[in-house]
C-alpha cells in the first residue's frame, strides 16, 4: 500500500521550493508514520491511489463513517475500472471474431457504413477497372435473382446519396476554414501502389477503432458488452491489444496485507 502511494507521485508533505526532493525511503517512512498516527485521515488523503486489496489495513477503524465512505469509493472506482476493462476485452474479442467471419469488415460493408471515409481513403483513387471489379465482386457474394439485383441497385443509390450529403457538409466546412488561407492547395494527387496500400490499412484501422469505441451506430453492442461467452475466448494476447489501445503499464501487484511493500 505504501509503495503504491509512493509510485503514484502523490506529495506526502509540504516542501519549500529550495528543499531537496525526498528519497523513496523517506517518503515511505513519512507515509508509515501518517498511517500509524491517523489512519482515517491517511485514508481520506490517499484513497484515490488505493486498491480494494489495500482496504484490509483500515479494518481496525471501519466503525468510523469516513472510513466506510472512502472504502466504498475505492470499491466503486475499482468496479468501474474492471467493467471498462471487461467491455474493452469483449469488443476486442468480437472484432477478432468478425474479422474471421469476413462479412462485417468486408470492403463492401465498410463502404456502406462510412461512405465518405471510404471515398477519401480508397474510392477516389480507384481506376475504372477496379470500380467494375468491386461491383462484380459484390454481386458474386450474394444471391443473383432479379429482386436481389434491384435491392443492390437501391442500396448503391442510397449509399451515393449519403456520400453526396456528407461530401457537401465537409466541403462547406472546408470552405469556411479556407477563407482566410492564402496558401495554394495541391490537387490531382495520384498515390503510388504502395501509398494506396497504406491508405487502405489506415482506413481499416479507423474502422476497427470505430467499432472498439462503440461508434458503429447500427451494431448492437449490448450483445457483446453483456455477453459472458466472450469471457472465455482465449484470443486476447497483449501484443495484439496494444495495436488498438493506448494504455499505461499496469502497476505491479501489491501484497494485500503488507502495508510497507
Amino acid at each position: 500500500m505504501i509503495s503504491a502511494i509512493v509510485l503514484s507521485g502523490s506529495p506526502v508533505k509540504s516542501q519549500q521550493l529550495d528543499e531537496p526532493d525526498l528519497s523513496v525511503e523517506e517518503k515511505k517512512q513519512l507515509l508509515l508514520e501518517q498511517y500509524n498516527s491517523r489512519p482515517v485521515v491517511f485514508l481520506e488523503r490517499y484513497h484515490t491511489h488505493l486498491k480494494p486489496e489495500h482496504l484490509e489495513a483500515f479494518s481496525h477503524v471501519d466503525s468510523d463513517c469516513r472510513t466506510q465512505y472512502y472504502c466504498t469509493e475505492v470499491q466503486k472506482r475499482a468496479s468501474s475500472s474492471a467493467n471498462k476493462m471487461r467491455v474493452r476485452n469483449h469488443r476486442y474479442a468480437a472484432l477478432r471474431a468478425l474479422q474471421n467471419e469476413g462479412q462485417y469488415f468486408s470492403e463492401e460493408q465498410m463502404r456502406f457504413r462510412e461512405p465518405l471515409l471510404y471515398e477519401q481513403y480508397i474510392g477516389q483513387y480507384l481506376s475504372e477497372e477496379e470500380i467494375i471489379h468491386r461491383s462484380q465482386e459484390a454481386m458474386q457474394k450474394g444471391p443473383t435473382g432479379l429482386s436481389d439485383l434491384l435491392i443492390n441497385c437501391y442500396q448503391e443509390k442510397v449509399l451515393q446519396n449519403r456520400l453526396q450529403q456528407e461530401q457537401n457538409r465537409e466541403d462547406c466546412a472546408e470552405q469556411e476554414e479556407e477563407e482566410d488561407d492564402e496558401e495554394p492547395t495541391q490537387t490531382d494527387w495520384e498515390p503510388t501502389a504502395e501509398e494506396k496500400a497504406l491508405l487502405r490499412e489506415e482506413f481499416l484501422s479507423r474502422m476497427h477503432q470505430s467499432f472498439l469505441e462503440g461508434k458503429d451506430k447500427d451494431f448492437n453492442y449490448s450483445e457483446v458488452d453483456e455477453n459472458p461467452d466472450y469471457d472465455n475466448l482465449d484470443i486476447l494476447n497483449r501484443d495484439a491489444e496494444e495495436k488498438y489501445f493506448d494504455e499505461d503499464a499496469e502497476d505491479d501487484e501489491e501484497d494485500a496485507y503488507n502495508i510497507t511493500d
